[in-house]
């Protein structure tokens, strides 16, 4: 996923990178099943074939950019911690900041179906179940994609004859949503970490970076979005918002409100002053902008608005 001009951030050396961890978890990620079991479906799905809690809250946690989480202070001792962070597979050969004041984790290689090689390594950066994730998002169409649902009867039906409509996107975005879901499950029990990732914050990483329909049919980028909300909140996840800004966002919903009632992680803030414009700014979704990303230390870091 983008400078604080002060404090300079110490960095501290990463767990051992070559890990059994991340061979367990690529492995454990990639054999999940051949099958992602759809609550209240007849059939189940293959991930190998291609009341939302509207708080404004930062993982359910009052944050100060100067002081961290409210009423607990900095995670870890001797050091002012003064802004959060959010990670992912580019930042895995890289030294991670000490102590963030909270942590974004990105569960994906980059794209939906893919996995982070060192969520395991970044999660216990960025305190186990305390992190917050992000999952990509996308919705390449049947012509691109291996794993297009095709034939698919639930939660909606995909016509394997005709497999290039909104409810097959829809069908897309649900399983690649299970499939994050389940990523970060077999990441927690490498962990040892009993919590269910459904009891942290998720953001949707949508960018034109990602494989979008054209904005012709923007009609189908919304459903798949819809059809990944749908799923995590299936699954139990109540902390739910998006992460983009207004130009990805018209491009590719058309500049959608349908779903303003989630709130919004804007990019782009460059510099702390910047994110801190970016915080008065309306949301790309219509409803409350709660965070702005921007760039420190040679990482992207975040501000809670």
């Amino acid at each position: 996923m983008s400078s604080f001009p002060g404090l300079a951030v110490p960095a501290v050396p990463r767990a051992a990178r070559a890990s059994r961890r991340t061979t367990q978890l690529v492995a454990a990620v990639l054999g999940l099943g051949v099958a992602l079991t759809l609550t209240g479906a007849a059939a189940a799905v293959s991930p190998e074939r291609d009341g939302a809690d509207r708080s404004i809250d930062v993982g359910g946690r009052h944050v100060s950019p100067d002081t961290g989480p409210q009423g607990q202070g900095p995670r870890g001792a001797g050091s002012k911690v003064s802004r959060g962070y959010d990670v992912s597979y580019p930042q895995c050969a890289r030294q991670l900041p000490l102590n963030p004041a909270f942590a974004i984790v990105g569960v994906n290689g980059g794209k939906s179906f893919s996995v982070n090689p060192c969520l395991g390594d970044e999660l216990a950066w960025g305190g186990g179940a305390t992190a917050e994730l992000y999952a990509n998002t996308g919705n390449p169409g049947p012509t691109l994609s291996s794993f297009w649902p095709m034939g698919q009867t639930s939660p909606r039906f995909c016509d394997a004859v005709n497999p290039d409509t909104a409810d097959c996107a829809y069908d897309y975005g649900w399983n690649s949503a299970q499939h994050s879901f389940q990523t970060v499950q077999s990441a927690y029990a490498m962990l040892q970490i009993a919590a269910t990732p459904a009891a942290t914050g998720w953001w949707l990483d949508v960018e034109t970076s990602n494989s979008w329909r054209s904005r012709k049919r923007a009609a189908f980028n919304v459903a798949a979005l819809q059809g990944e909300i749908d799923a995590f909140r299936n699954l139990g996840v109540t902390r739910l918002g998006i992460y983009s800004n207004q130009y990805q966002w018209n491009r590719i919903t058309g500049g959608s409100a349908a779903f303003a009632a989630y709130p919004s992680w804007l990019a782009g803030g460059r510099t702390l002053k910047g994110a801190r414009q970016l915080c008065t700014r309306p949301a790309f979704t219509g409803g409350a902008t709660v965070m702005a990303q921007y760039f420190a230390a040679g990482f992207d870091a975040d501000l809670p608005c």
